[in-house]
């Protein structure tokens, strides 16, 4: 056995994604790669059955280049996240901590789920979907200046997508809010962005009734309340 091989915290776990849906810049090092890293080839046997399972599950269209590259920043977000969670966030719940345990095995499934949900999403939300799709612009707080957002609606689901968003901080992670009567309730969603700022991140309440949704940067493992201003706000008719 190389020494490689039950190295569990290699970094190019990070280009899995990207190599299972044929989007790797240079595929064949990382072929070279898998061969000595067993870490990798286990990456790459989690994802793959995803990949192969989306053309059945989404009507023939063609992508346009827009959607593959907000499905791939979607991912590289999601394998950055789950990098910088490290190994604490496999560690199983602790029943004293439940909610932020919770969120931290969401963050360590994030990247095994990318491929799938991310694309699915995406493919809903932009390739003919009798659905309709209802996208509204938000606002951005001067610490941000320069980045952009829009949240995407069709159906019960809704995805929040950024362009432009500094990293977040070491030890610190986005978190997702909702707004229904004054006073912003947590949700599930943390994510952070590419090297590039692109991120996407699932809304996984339900709308009905919310009046903003917004994004703040939170201790890595998400706050039960606001530690600091909204970075983005998105306002929602009545």
């Amino acid at each position: 056995m190389s020494s490689l091989e039950g190295h569990t915290d290699c970094g190019s776990r990070v280009d899995a994604a990207p190599y299972v849906l044929g989007a790797l810049d240079q595929p064949d090092a990382f072929r070279e790669h898998l061969a000595t890293c067993g870490a990798c080839r286990t990456e790459v046997a989690r994802l793959q059955p995803v990949v192969d399972a989306l053309p059945a599950a989404v009507a023939p269209a063609s992508a346009s280049k827009d959607l593959r590259a907000r499905v791939l920043a979607t991912v590289r977000s999601e394998a950055e996240l789950r990098q910088a969670a490290g190994r604490q966030a496999d560690r199983p719940p602790a029943p004293a901590r439940r909610r932020r345990s919770r969120r931290a095995s969401l963050v360590a499934t994030g990247v095994a789920i990318a491929a799938g949900a991310g694309i699915a999403l995406a493919a809903a939300l932009n390739l003919g979907s009798p659905q309709r799709l209802h996208v509204t612009s938000a606002q951005i707080s001067a610490a941000v200046q320069g980045a952009h957002a829009s949240l995407r609606q069709i159906g019960g689901r809704s995805e929040l997508a950024v362009s432009g968003m500094p990293e977040p901080r070491a030890g610190r992670i986005y978190e997702v809010w909702v707004n229904r009567n004054g006073s912003p309730q947590p949700t599930d969603a943390l994510f952070s962005v590419t090297s590039r700022g692109d991120g996407a991140v699932d809304v996984p309440e339900s709308l009905h009734g919310v009046k903003e949704v917004m994004v703040t940067s939170e201790p890595l493992g998400g706050s039960p309340r606001p530690t600091g201003p909204p970075l983005i706000r998105v306002t929602l008719r009545a």
